[in-house]
């Protein structure tokens, strides 16, 4: 019993610096709308930053003052990153905001290694709270009993902050109805950079409050980032209480998880967020949010299919890269394979983000579950490559129809979680199958056949099918269909009125996107020759989601325009320095801050100034 009751307050502790970043990270969103992915770096730097103060300052006083101090510094650099930022793309769709702050995270992973090194660093324990106290016969560390009553406390001082203070009041009321806020004269500008200092303080302090629990490294951030989303997504958005009763009953699973259920322990919580939101859409203590215009927001002008200039430029694309191999070695038709089967998958998640008005956040679970059918048709089946590449698709195509069955009564962020939930709920599985899917083995041995089994082949068949895809995509579109679905994105209400039926619209929606997903998984599969759990893991879905984000969602080329360039940059920067996320970083920033449209967005503004100066004649094609 007292084992029991000793793993009961370990997970307490922990779930008071869980409830730190989750609370900032729901505040954040609460009031701004911002999915802030870079909350997590924040944790790391408030974790590096208390590290090298609480080394250099002597004393009890100075530990402290350490630890204060570390967070009041990252969390004026959260200030800095959202008035410089941020601030110059509120009116930007939500998800563009995610990928500038994707992009600051890519920033602080390499400075954290260029500022401190790679290895880990072990920090100082708290004076004063460095021995243990017995209870129940055993000894628990002070330090986490001092978590267990920082919880609370914390808890009560946000409590009185946003209910007894006019700033509180008024960041109660933009977290309500925004935009009543500011017609009421509150200056917006600054209230969002409150908001967001105050965040990046929570988070930096949880950080630095880890110095006496554990060594600090540079990964710190994507473990911590992904259990924020999900206390934050049970506890509700913007619920500063629902944060807390969340990271409590998360930090309690992690704990007793691995004791109680070993062979789901590492997907306990999903399974948790996925059962809260089927219950309660919002959240524990949550309350519906408004309808927002976010990936989905509608073109800034109509899209139209292209005319023949445009025909005769993707034309003349398309044979400039069937000549590739001729001009090619096999490490560059390597590379060009893989970046086109990434193309279908961001081609699949652009239908959904543009099209449908859907958030994904876990679309590597139906590229993971090509990758392992392909794996399983040729080991299991014996299946041949064409039969294997269908089985791929069919199996996308089966997931997402499963999945859409529960997920097209969400919408917004909590539907993007709940795709996050079930990609790792499918990682888990194939970690933790070995019977099946190898495990961390995975499965070797899938190699392509005949005439695909050179590179320059594999690369023409993978060119052809890609094609394919974009073409049928491009056809949905401009078909009845796409402007049902468009319909449904912008209006459910209006939808219904005129006979379409909305949930149905998104679970086709989701079905035709997992289709091209599974395909894209499928030719992976035979590109690399083998399949490991990482095909469905959370960095898949980030590269798919910057890709899309990249190329721009208001133009329905974008996604090959993103595959293109973050591929081509992610290879040649990863060969010329080994500072390449500093550099992909930035170059994130900087695309998002002039070109928040995307990169395929380029070209419809430089038609729309030349249009202004009366020198371009009317626009016969689609937007990029």
């Amino acid at each position: 019993m007292s084992f029991w009751l000793a793993q009961f307050l370990t997970g307490l502790a922990s779930a008071a610096s869980l409830f730190l970043v989750a609370s900032g990270l729901s505040i954040i969103f609460g009031v701004t709308r911002v999915v802030n992915f870079a909350h997590g770096a924040f944790y790391m730097l408030g974790a590096y930053v208390a590290w090298s103060l609480t080394e250099r300052l002597e004393g009890a006083a100075g530990w402290w003052a350490g630890v204060l101090l570390a967070a009041a510094l990252v969390a004026l650099a959260g200030a800095m990153v959202e008035v410089l930022a941020l601030r110059r793309i509120y009116h930007a769709p939500e998800l563009f905001q995610l990928l500038a702050t994707f992009g600051v995270t890519l920033i602080a992973a390499d400075l954290v290694v260029m500022l401190w090194g790679p290895d880990e660093l072990v920090g100082r324990r708290a004076p004063g709270l460095t021995g243990s106290v017995e209870i129940a016969g055993q000894m628990i560390p002070a330090w986490d009993l001092f978590l267990i009553v920082l919880g609370p406390a914390t808890l009560a001082g946000l409590w009185l902050l946003f209910n007894r203070t006019r700033w509180g009041v008024l960041v109660r009321a933009a977290t309500q109805d925004r935009e009543m806020a500011a017609a009421l004269g509150v200056n917006e500008k600054w209230l969002f950079t409150g908001v967001f200092t105050l965040g990046a303080f929570l988070a930096a302090l949880a950080g630095a409050l880890q110095l006496p629990r554990e060594s600090v490294n540079h990964h710190m951030d994507m473990r911590i980032i992904v259990d924020a989303f999900v206390v934050v997504v049970i506890g509700g958005l913007g619920s500063i209480p629902g944060a807390f009763v969340a990271a409590v009953l998360v930090a309690l699973l992690n704990a007793f998880g691995i004791l109680l259920f070993p062979k789901i322990s590492l997907v306990i919580i999903f399974l948790v967020m996925a059962a809260t939101l089927a219950a309660r859409p919002w959240g524990l203590l949550g309350r519906p949010q408004a309808a927002q215009r976010g990936a989905g927001e509608a073109p800034a002008r109509p899209w139209r299919p292209l005319g023949a200039p445009g025909r005769l430029a993707m034309a003349a694309a398309l044979a400039l890269a069937a000549a590739l191999p001729f001009v090619a070695g096999d490490y560059l038709l390597v590379a060009a394979t893989e970046t086109l089967a990434f193309a279908i998958l961001a081609v699949s998640l652009h239908f959904l983000l543009s099209v449908a008005g859907v958030a994904s956040f876990g679309h590597a679970a139906f590229f993971g579950l090509g990758a392992y059918a392909v794996a399983l048709a040729v080991k299991a089946l014996g299946s041949g490559m064409p039969a294997a590449l269908a089985l791929g698709l069919l199996a996308g195509l089966a997931g997402a129809a499963v999945f859409a069955l529960a997920a097209i009564r969400l919408s917004g962020v909590y539907l993007a979680m709940l795709t996050l939930a079930f990609a790792q709920i499918l990682w888990s599985i194939a970690f933790q199958w070995v019977e099946v899917t190898g495990g961390d083995n995975g499965v070797l041995g899938l190699w392509p056949e005949g005439f695909a089994s050179e590179p320059a082949g594999f690369y023409w068949l993978t060119l052809a099918i890609a094609t394919a895809v974009t073409g049928v995509t491009r056809a949905l579109i401009f078909a009845p269909f796409g402007y049902a679905l468009r319909a449904t994105r912008d209006s459910d209400a209006r939808a219904a009125t005129i006979g379409l039926r909305p949930g149905l619209m998104r679970w086709l929606a989701f079905v035709v996107a997992g289709a091209g997903a599974g395909l894209a998984g499928a030719l992976f599969a035979f590109l690399k020759g083998s399949v490991f759990p990482d095909v469905l893991g959370i960095p898949v879905s980030v590269d798919a989601l910057v890709m899309a984000l990249l190329g721009g969602v208001q133009t329905t080329l974008g996604p090959l325009v993103g595959a293109v360039a973050w591929k081509a940059l992610s290879i040649w920067l990863l060969s010329q320095t080994q500072w390449s996320k500093l550099a992909l970083g930035i170059i994130i920033l900087c695309v998002v801050l002039v070109f928040p449209g995307g990169l395929a967005g380029v070209a419809g503004q430089w038609r729309d100034r030349r249009r202004a100066r009366g020198a371009a004649p009317a626009d016969r094609g689609e937007t990029a």
